[in-house]
C-alpha cells in the first residue's frame, strides 16, 4: 500500500545532525564506526526530531557524515519521530524500532508502526516506509494483520447566507387594548329609587 506524496520539508536532510541530549555516550567520531547513546536520547536535523532509548549512529565508510541511525525504545517510550513540512503541517511516527537512512531521507518504522499526518490522515502497519523529503510513505503487513489508512476529508466553510435575504426576526407582541383589565368606573352603577310621596287622607 503506497499513499501521495505531499510537500514535505526539502532542506532537512542537508541540515547537521545534533544529539542534543543523552545520559550516556561510547564510541567516537571516525568514518565507518558506530556511536552508542543511551539514556532519553534526542537527536535533530532540521525540523525532524528524533527520540528514543538507544540510538546507534553509524558513519560513512569513506568519512564522518552520517550513514544511517537506528534508535530503540521500550514498550513505555518507544522510538518516535516528527518533522514539520513546507506548509507548516506537523507528520509524527511511533514504532518498536525506527531506522533512519539519512542519505537518502528515508525513516523505516518497524513493529506496530503508526504515523499520522496533521491535515492528512493516519497510517498503521507493521512496517511504515516514510520518505522525509516528499512525505511519500509504503505500508507493509508482514503477516501481522492489515495495513490501515484513514483520509481525512477537506474542511469546507459554511455557505454565505443568500443575496438579499434579511435575518428573521421574532414577531411583536400584540399590545393590550385601552382599558384592558382595569376595575369597573364607580359611575356605571344604578343609583336607588327615591322615596315615595306621603299617602293622602
Amino acid at each position: 500500500m503506497s499513499l501521495q506524496p505531499a510537500l514535505a520539508r526539502q532542506d532537512d536532510r542537508n541540515q547537521p545532525i545534533h544529539v542534543v541530549h543523552a545520559d550516556s555516550f561510547d564510541g567516537y567520531n571516525q568514518p565507518n564506526t558506530v556511536s552508542t547513546f543511551t539514556g532519553n536520547v534526542l537527536i535533530t536535523q532540521g525540523t525532524m526530531k528524533l527520540t528514543g532509548e538507544v540510538a546507534k549512529i553509524y558513519t560513512a565508510k569513506e568519512d564522518t557524515s552520517v550513514d544511517h541511525i537506528i534508535v530503540t525504545g521500550t514498550p513505555q517510550k518507544r522510538p518516535h519521530i516528527e518533522q514539520i513540512d513546507d506548509n507548516g503541517n506537523l507528520m509524527t511516527g511511533d514504532a518498536d524500532q525506527l531506522y533512519y537512512d539519512n542519505v537518502n531521507g528515508i525513516a523505516i518504522l518497524t513493529g506496530n508502526a503508526f504515523v499520522h499526518q496533521q491535515n492528512k490522515g493516519d497510517a498503521h502497519g507493521a512496517k511504515l516506509t516514510y520518505n522525509t523529503q516528499t512525505n511519500y510513505m509504503v505500508g507493509e503487513s508482514n503477516g501481522a494483520g492489515p495495513v490501515t489508512m484513514t483520509f481525512l476529508p477537506k474542511q469546507k466553510p459554511l455557505p454565505p447566507p443568500k443575496h438579499g435575504a434579511a435575518p428573521a426576526t421574532p414577531p411583536t407582541p400584540a399590545k393590550p387594548a385601552p382599558g384592558a383589565g382595569k376595575p369597573a368606573s364607580s359611575s356605571s352603577t344604578r343609583a336607588p329609587a327615591s322615596a315615595s310621596s306621603a299617602s293622602k287622607e
